[in-house]
């Protein structure tokens, strides 16, 4: 049987970058099909699920999610600055064009600009929050450059608001999140779990 994954993510987040690339080869071995859906992390789930924002963490706890970082950078041979010149940076623009792109383009599509724009975040030192940066992306995945325009629209808005919502309902508190009928895999590090999961499915 077919099974579909909710993932819920934001375009700013190091460990969704390092779990895209393995996310995208397992839902191609397992022929599982996804759902693109970027949500407002910081500004909705947080405040509700008890998340704290990386600048009010405890030091303590700031100091080891660089040495994780480094460590799953180095694991999955993926390049990565743990303090990237663009960061903290918001998302919410970036997400926007994600979901214009899924509307428009498709899954596959949403997917490749996802991975496009946590790449640029994490790995090339650009500002995702810049609306010349996003265009450049579009460009460079074969994009129809109208899908940042569309990013501006209403449809656009209501499906990130949607997917945020839905976040909430599901009991996401964090992100990377993958959800396959109603079980939450949290992390990037929970990735042998999901494909488990679809494998036995």
């Amino acid at each position: 049987m077919n099974r579909t994954v909710d993932y819920y993510f934001t375009p700013q987040s190091p460990w969704a970058y390092l779990g895209h690339a393995r996310l995208t080869d397992i839902l191609r071995q397992r022929g599982a099909t996804v759902r693109v859906m970027p949500v407002d992390l910081g500004g909705k789930v947080f405040p509700i699920s008890g998340g704290l924002p990386l600048g009010q963490r405890a030091p303590q706890r700031q100091a080891y999610r660089l040495v994780e970082l480094q460590r799953f950078s180095q694991y999955l041979n993926a390049p990565l600055n743990v303090k990237p010149k663009f960061f903290p940076v918001a998302g919410d623009d970036a997400s926007r064009l994600i979901i214009s792109v899924d509307q428009h383009h498709g899954g596959e599509a949403a997917m490749r600009i996802t991975g496009a724009v946590l790449a640029a975040c994490w790995a090339q030192e650009r500002n995702i929050a810049d609306p010349k940066v996003l265009a450049e992306l579009l460009a460079e995945q074969g994009l129809d450059a109208a899908c940042l325009d569309k990013a501006n629209s209403q449809s656009a808005q209501e499906a990130y608001e949607g997917y945020t919502e839905q976040a909430i309902a599901a009991g996401v508190f964090g992100a990377p999140s993958y959800v396959v009928d109603g079980e939450i895999f949290w992390g990037q590090d929970r990735l042998d779990f999901l494909e488990r999961r679809l494998r036995a499915a």
